[in-house]
Order: structure tokens, then sequence, then C-alpha cells
């Protein structure tokens, strides 16, 4: 019947959707940048092995995600892979308008290409409840940071940037 069917207006996708909704990485923090397209293209290198890829992880780390998504918990989700997290909460941002507040990052934790990794939002009364399951399903799940209305990227202790030169720099690089 029609009960079954999931709340459209609810259902997750690449933007994100409300400021003041809770950014939360699923999957634990990047490390690895060997063959990454920051070390390829910011530092100019071609080094190192591609990140290991787990199949059991993999699947375990999608199906909770899934879990997530048919329940309603989350309403935006992007995959992390190249470029890392940081082009994963850009390319959210770019799609929706709106921008991110996030915590300080390494360069591993915001470029590392890491496989079985999601970014998620969800309603900040949801966050804790997310990350509650994400343990007791074994899987590391932290809260980084909070989308914004204003439409600029933010990590903290450093500059902004707003999303119109993030889109710009995206739009224009493949071109030039």
């Amino acid at each position: 019947g029609i009960g079954l069917l999931p709340d459209l207006g609810r259902m997750a996708t690449l933007k994100f959707k409300t400021g003041g909704d809770a950014i939360l990485l699923v999957g634990g923090p990047g490390s690895h940048l060997g063959q990454s397209i920051y070390l390829r293209e910011v530092l100019g290198a071609e080094e190192g092995a591609p990140p290991t890829v787990d199949l059991a992880k993999e699947k375990r780390h999608g199906d909770f995600v899934r879990s997530l998504i048919t329940s309603g918990q989350v309403s935006a989700v992007h995959d992390i892979s190249d470029g890392g997290l940081g082009l994963a909460v850009i390319e959210m941002a770019m799609a929706s308008g709106l921008g991110a507040a996030l915590m300080p990052m390494t360069h591993e934790q915001f470029f590392g290409e890491d496989q079985a990794r999601y970014v998620v939002t969800a309603r900040a009364s949801e966050a804790e409840a997310i990350m509650a399951a994400a343990k007791t399903a074994g899987i590391a799940a932290t809260r980084i940071g909070v989308v914004t209305a204003e439409a600029a990227l933010k990590i903290e202790g450093g500059p902004a940037i707003s999303v119109a030169q993030l889109k710009s720099a995206h739009e224009t690089w493949f071109p030039a």
C-alpha cells in the first residue's frame, strides 16, 4: 500500500537540506593520501599505494548507511572517494547552495581517500542516536560539523571560502 512508500520529501540526496543539521562522518577519519588527488594535484607527487579495499567493511558500512536512509534518519548522503571528505562536503554544499562549518582537521583527515566512509546529515536531535547505533554496529561515526545557511565552507580556526568561489573553481578546472 501507499503507507509503505518512502516519504519522498525526506528522501536522502546529495544536497544539504537545512541549516543547523548535523554533519556526521561514518566510517572513521581519513589517513590515506597515497595516489590521492590531493597528493597529485596539490603536492605534485604520485607515490604510495592506493587505499586498501575491505569488501566486508564496505558492505557493513553501506548497509548501515542504507538503513539510515530507509528509516528517514538522514537527509543527505555522499560517499567519500576521490578527493576525500573535503570534496564530498564541497559537492554537497554546491548542490544545495548551503554551507558547512567543520571541526579542525589535518590534511589527511580532510583529503584522505580511505574507503568505506560516508558523509551524512541529520537533524541535530538525531545525531546522538545515529552515533550510538553506529557504535553498536562496530562502525565509527562522529559529528564533524554543521550545515550553515551561509553558503560558505568554514573550518574552525581557518578562513572561510564561499560556495560560489568553490563552484567557480570546480567548474573552470576542467576547461582550463
